[in-house]
């Protein structure tokens, strides 16, 4: 935690320093300790819990995107939901993701799925949980992360304007509800899960819809399409 803490990116940790004095993190920071003494892995590694915020400064989201905790495979985690590292092979829900996009915007889908492109022009990647045990799915779920994220999701609903939340499976709806629909754009779909991408997320066109809005008031739209190579 400690490391990670300092890697915080500046106009985050304005916000969101007093979270780390709250006695919820001092627990989580206790959890984990415990954790790795018990010779358990963690993913991702601490130098990357906290790097969707590094890479995607309060003063710059654009879009928010909302998963729930991170991949739980050797070599996938690194800090940003839906994102796997260059080399990894592109988990089902990144690829029916990639799918629709091919369908809303007519983008080919990327051979890898590492999306620090995305991050880098504003596009929030955020796990509800930042960190997971290997090979346990939710392992970390209910030990303080979620307090936090919730922190990080009113500050942006807060601090920021016009930004597009998309809120995909009723997770991160419920946990996004209190956003305010004055201020943003909130888009609303099934998981891109193969259990449920099929109910409404295919055909939900949220990638055309943030450019449209963030074009409407004046920001600049998101470059979907990846590069050649990450």
């Amino acid at each position: 935690m400690a490391e990670a803490e300092v890697r915080l990116e500046d106009s985050w940790k304005a916000v969101l320093g007093e979270e780390f004095d709250r006695s919820y993190m001092s627990d989580l920071k206790g959890f984990l300790q415990r954790e790795k003494a018990a010779g358990k892995t963690i993913f991702p590694k601490g130098a990357e819990y906290f790097r969707a915020l590094d890479l995607t400064p309060l003063d710059e989201v654009r879009v928010v995107v909302l998963g729930q905790d991170p991949y739980h495979g050797a070599g996938q985690a690194h800090g940003l939901c839906f994102s796997v590292r260059p080399g990894v092979r592109i988990p089902p829900s990144l690829v029916n993701i990639y799918k629709e996009m091919q369908s809303d915007l007519g983008i080919p889908p990327a051979r890898y799925g590492f999306l620090e492109h995305w991050a880098r022009q504003g596009v929030l990647l955020l796990n509800s949980v930042l960190t997971v045990e290997e090979a346990r799915a939710a392992s970390h779920q209910g030990q303080g992360w979620e307090q936090f994220t919730d922190a990080v999701i009113r500050a942006v609903n807060e601090d920021c304007e016009h930004v597009v939340f998309m809120l995909w499976g009723s997770y991160a709806q419920k946990k996004a509800a209190f956003v305010d629909r004055g201020r943003h754009l909130v888009l609303r779909a099934p998981h891109p899960s193969p259990l449920s991408a099929h109910n409404g997320f295919f055909g939900c066109r949220h990638f055309s819809q943030a450019n449209d809005y963030l074009l409407a008031h004046e920001r600049k739209t998101i470059d979907w399409q990846l590069p050649e190579t990450p």
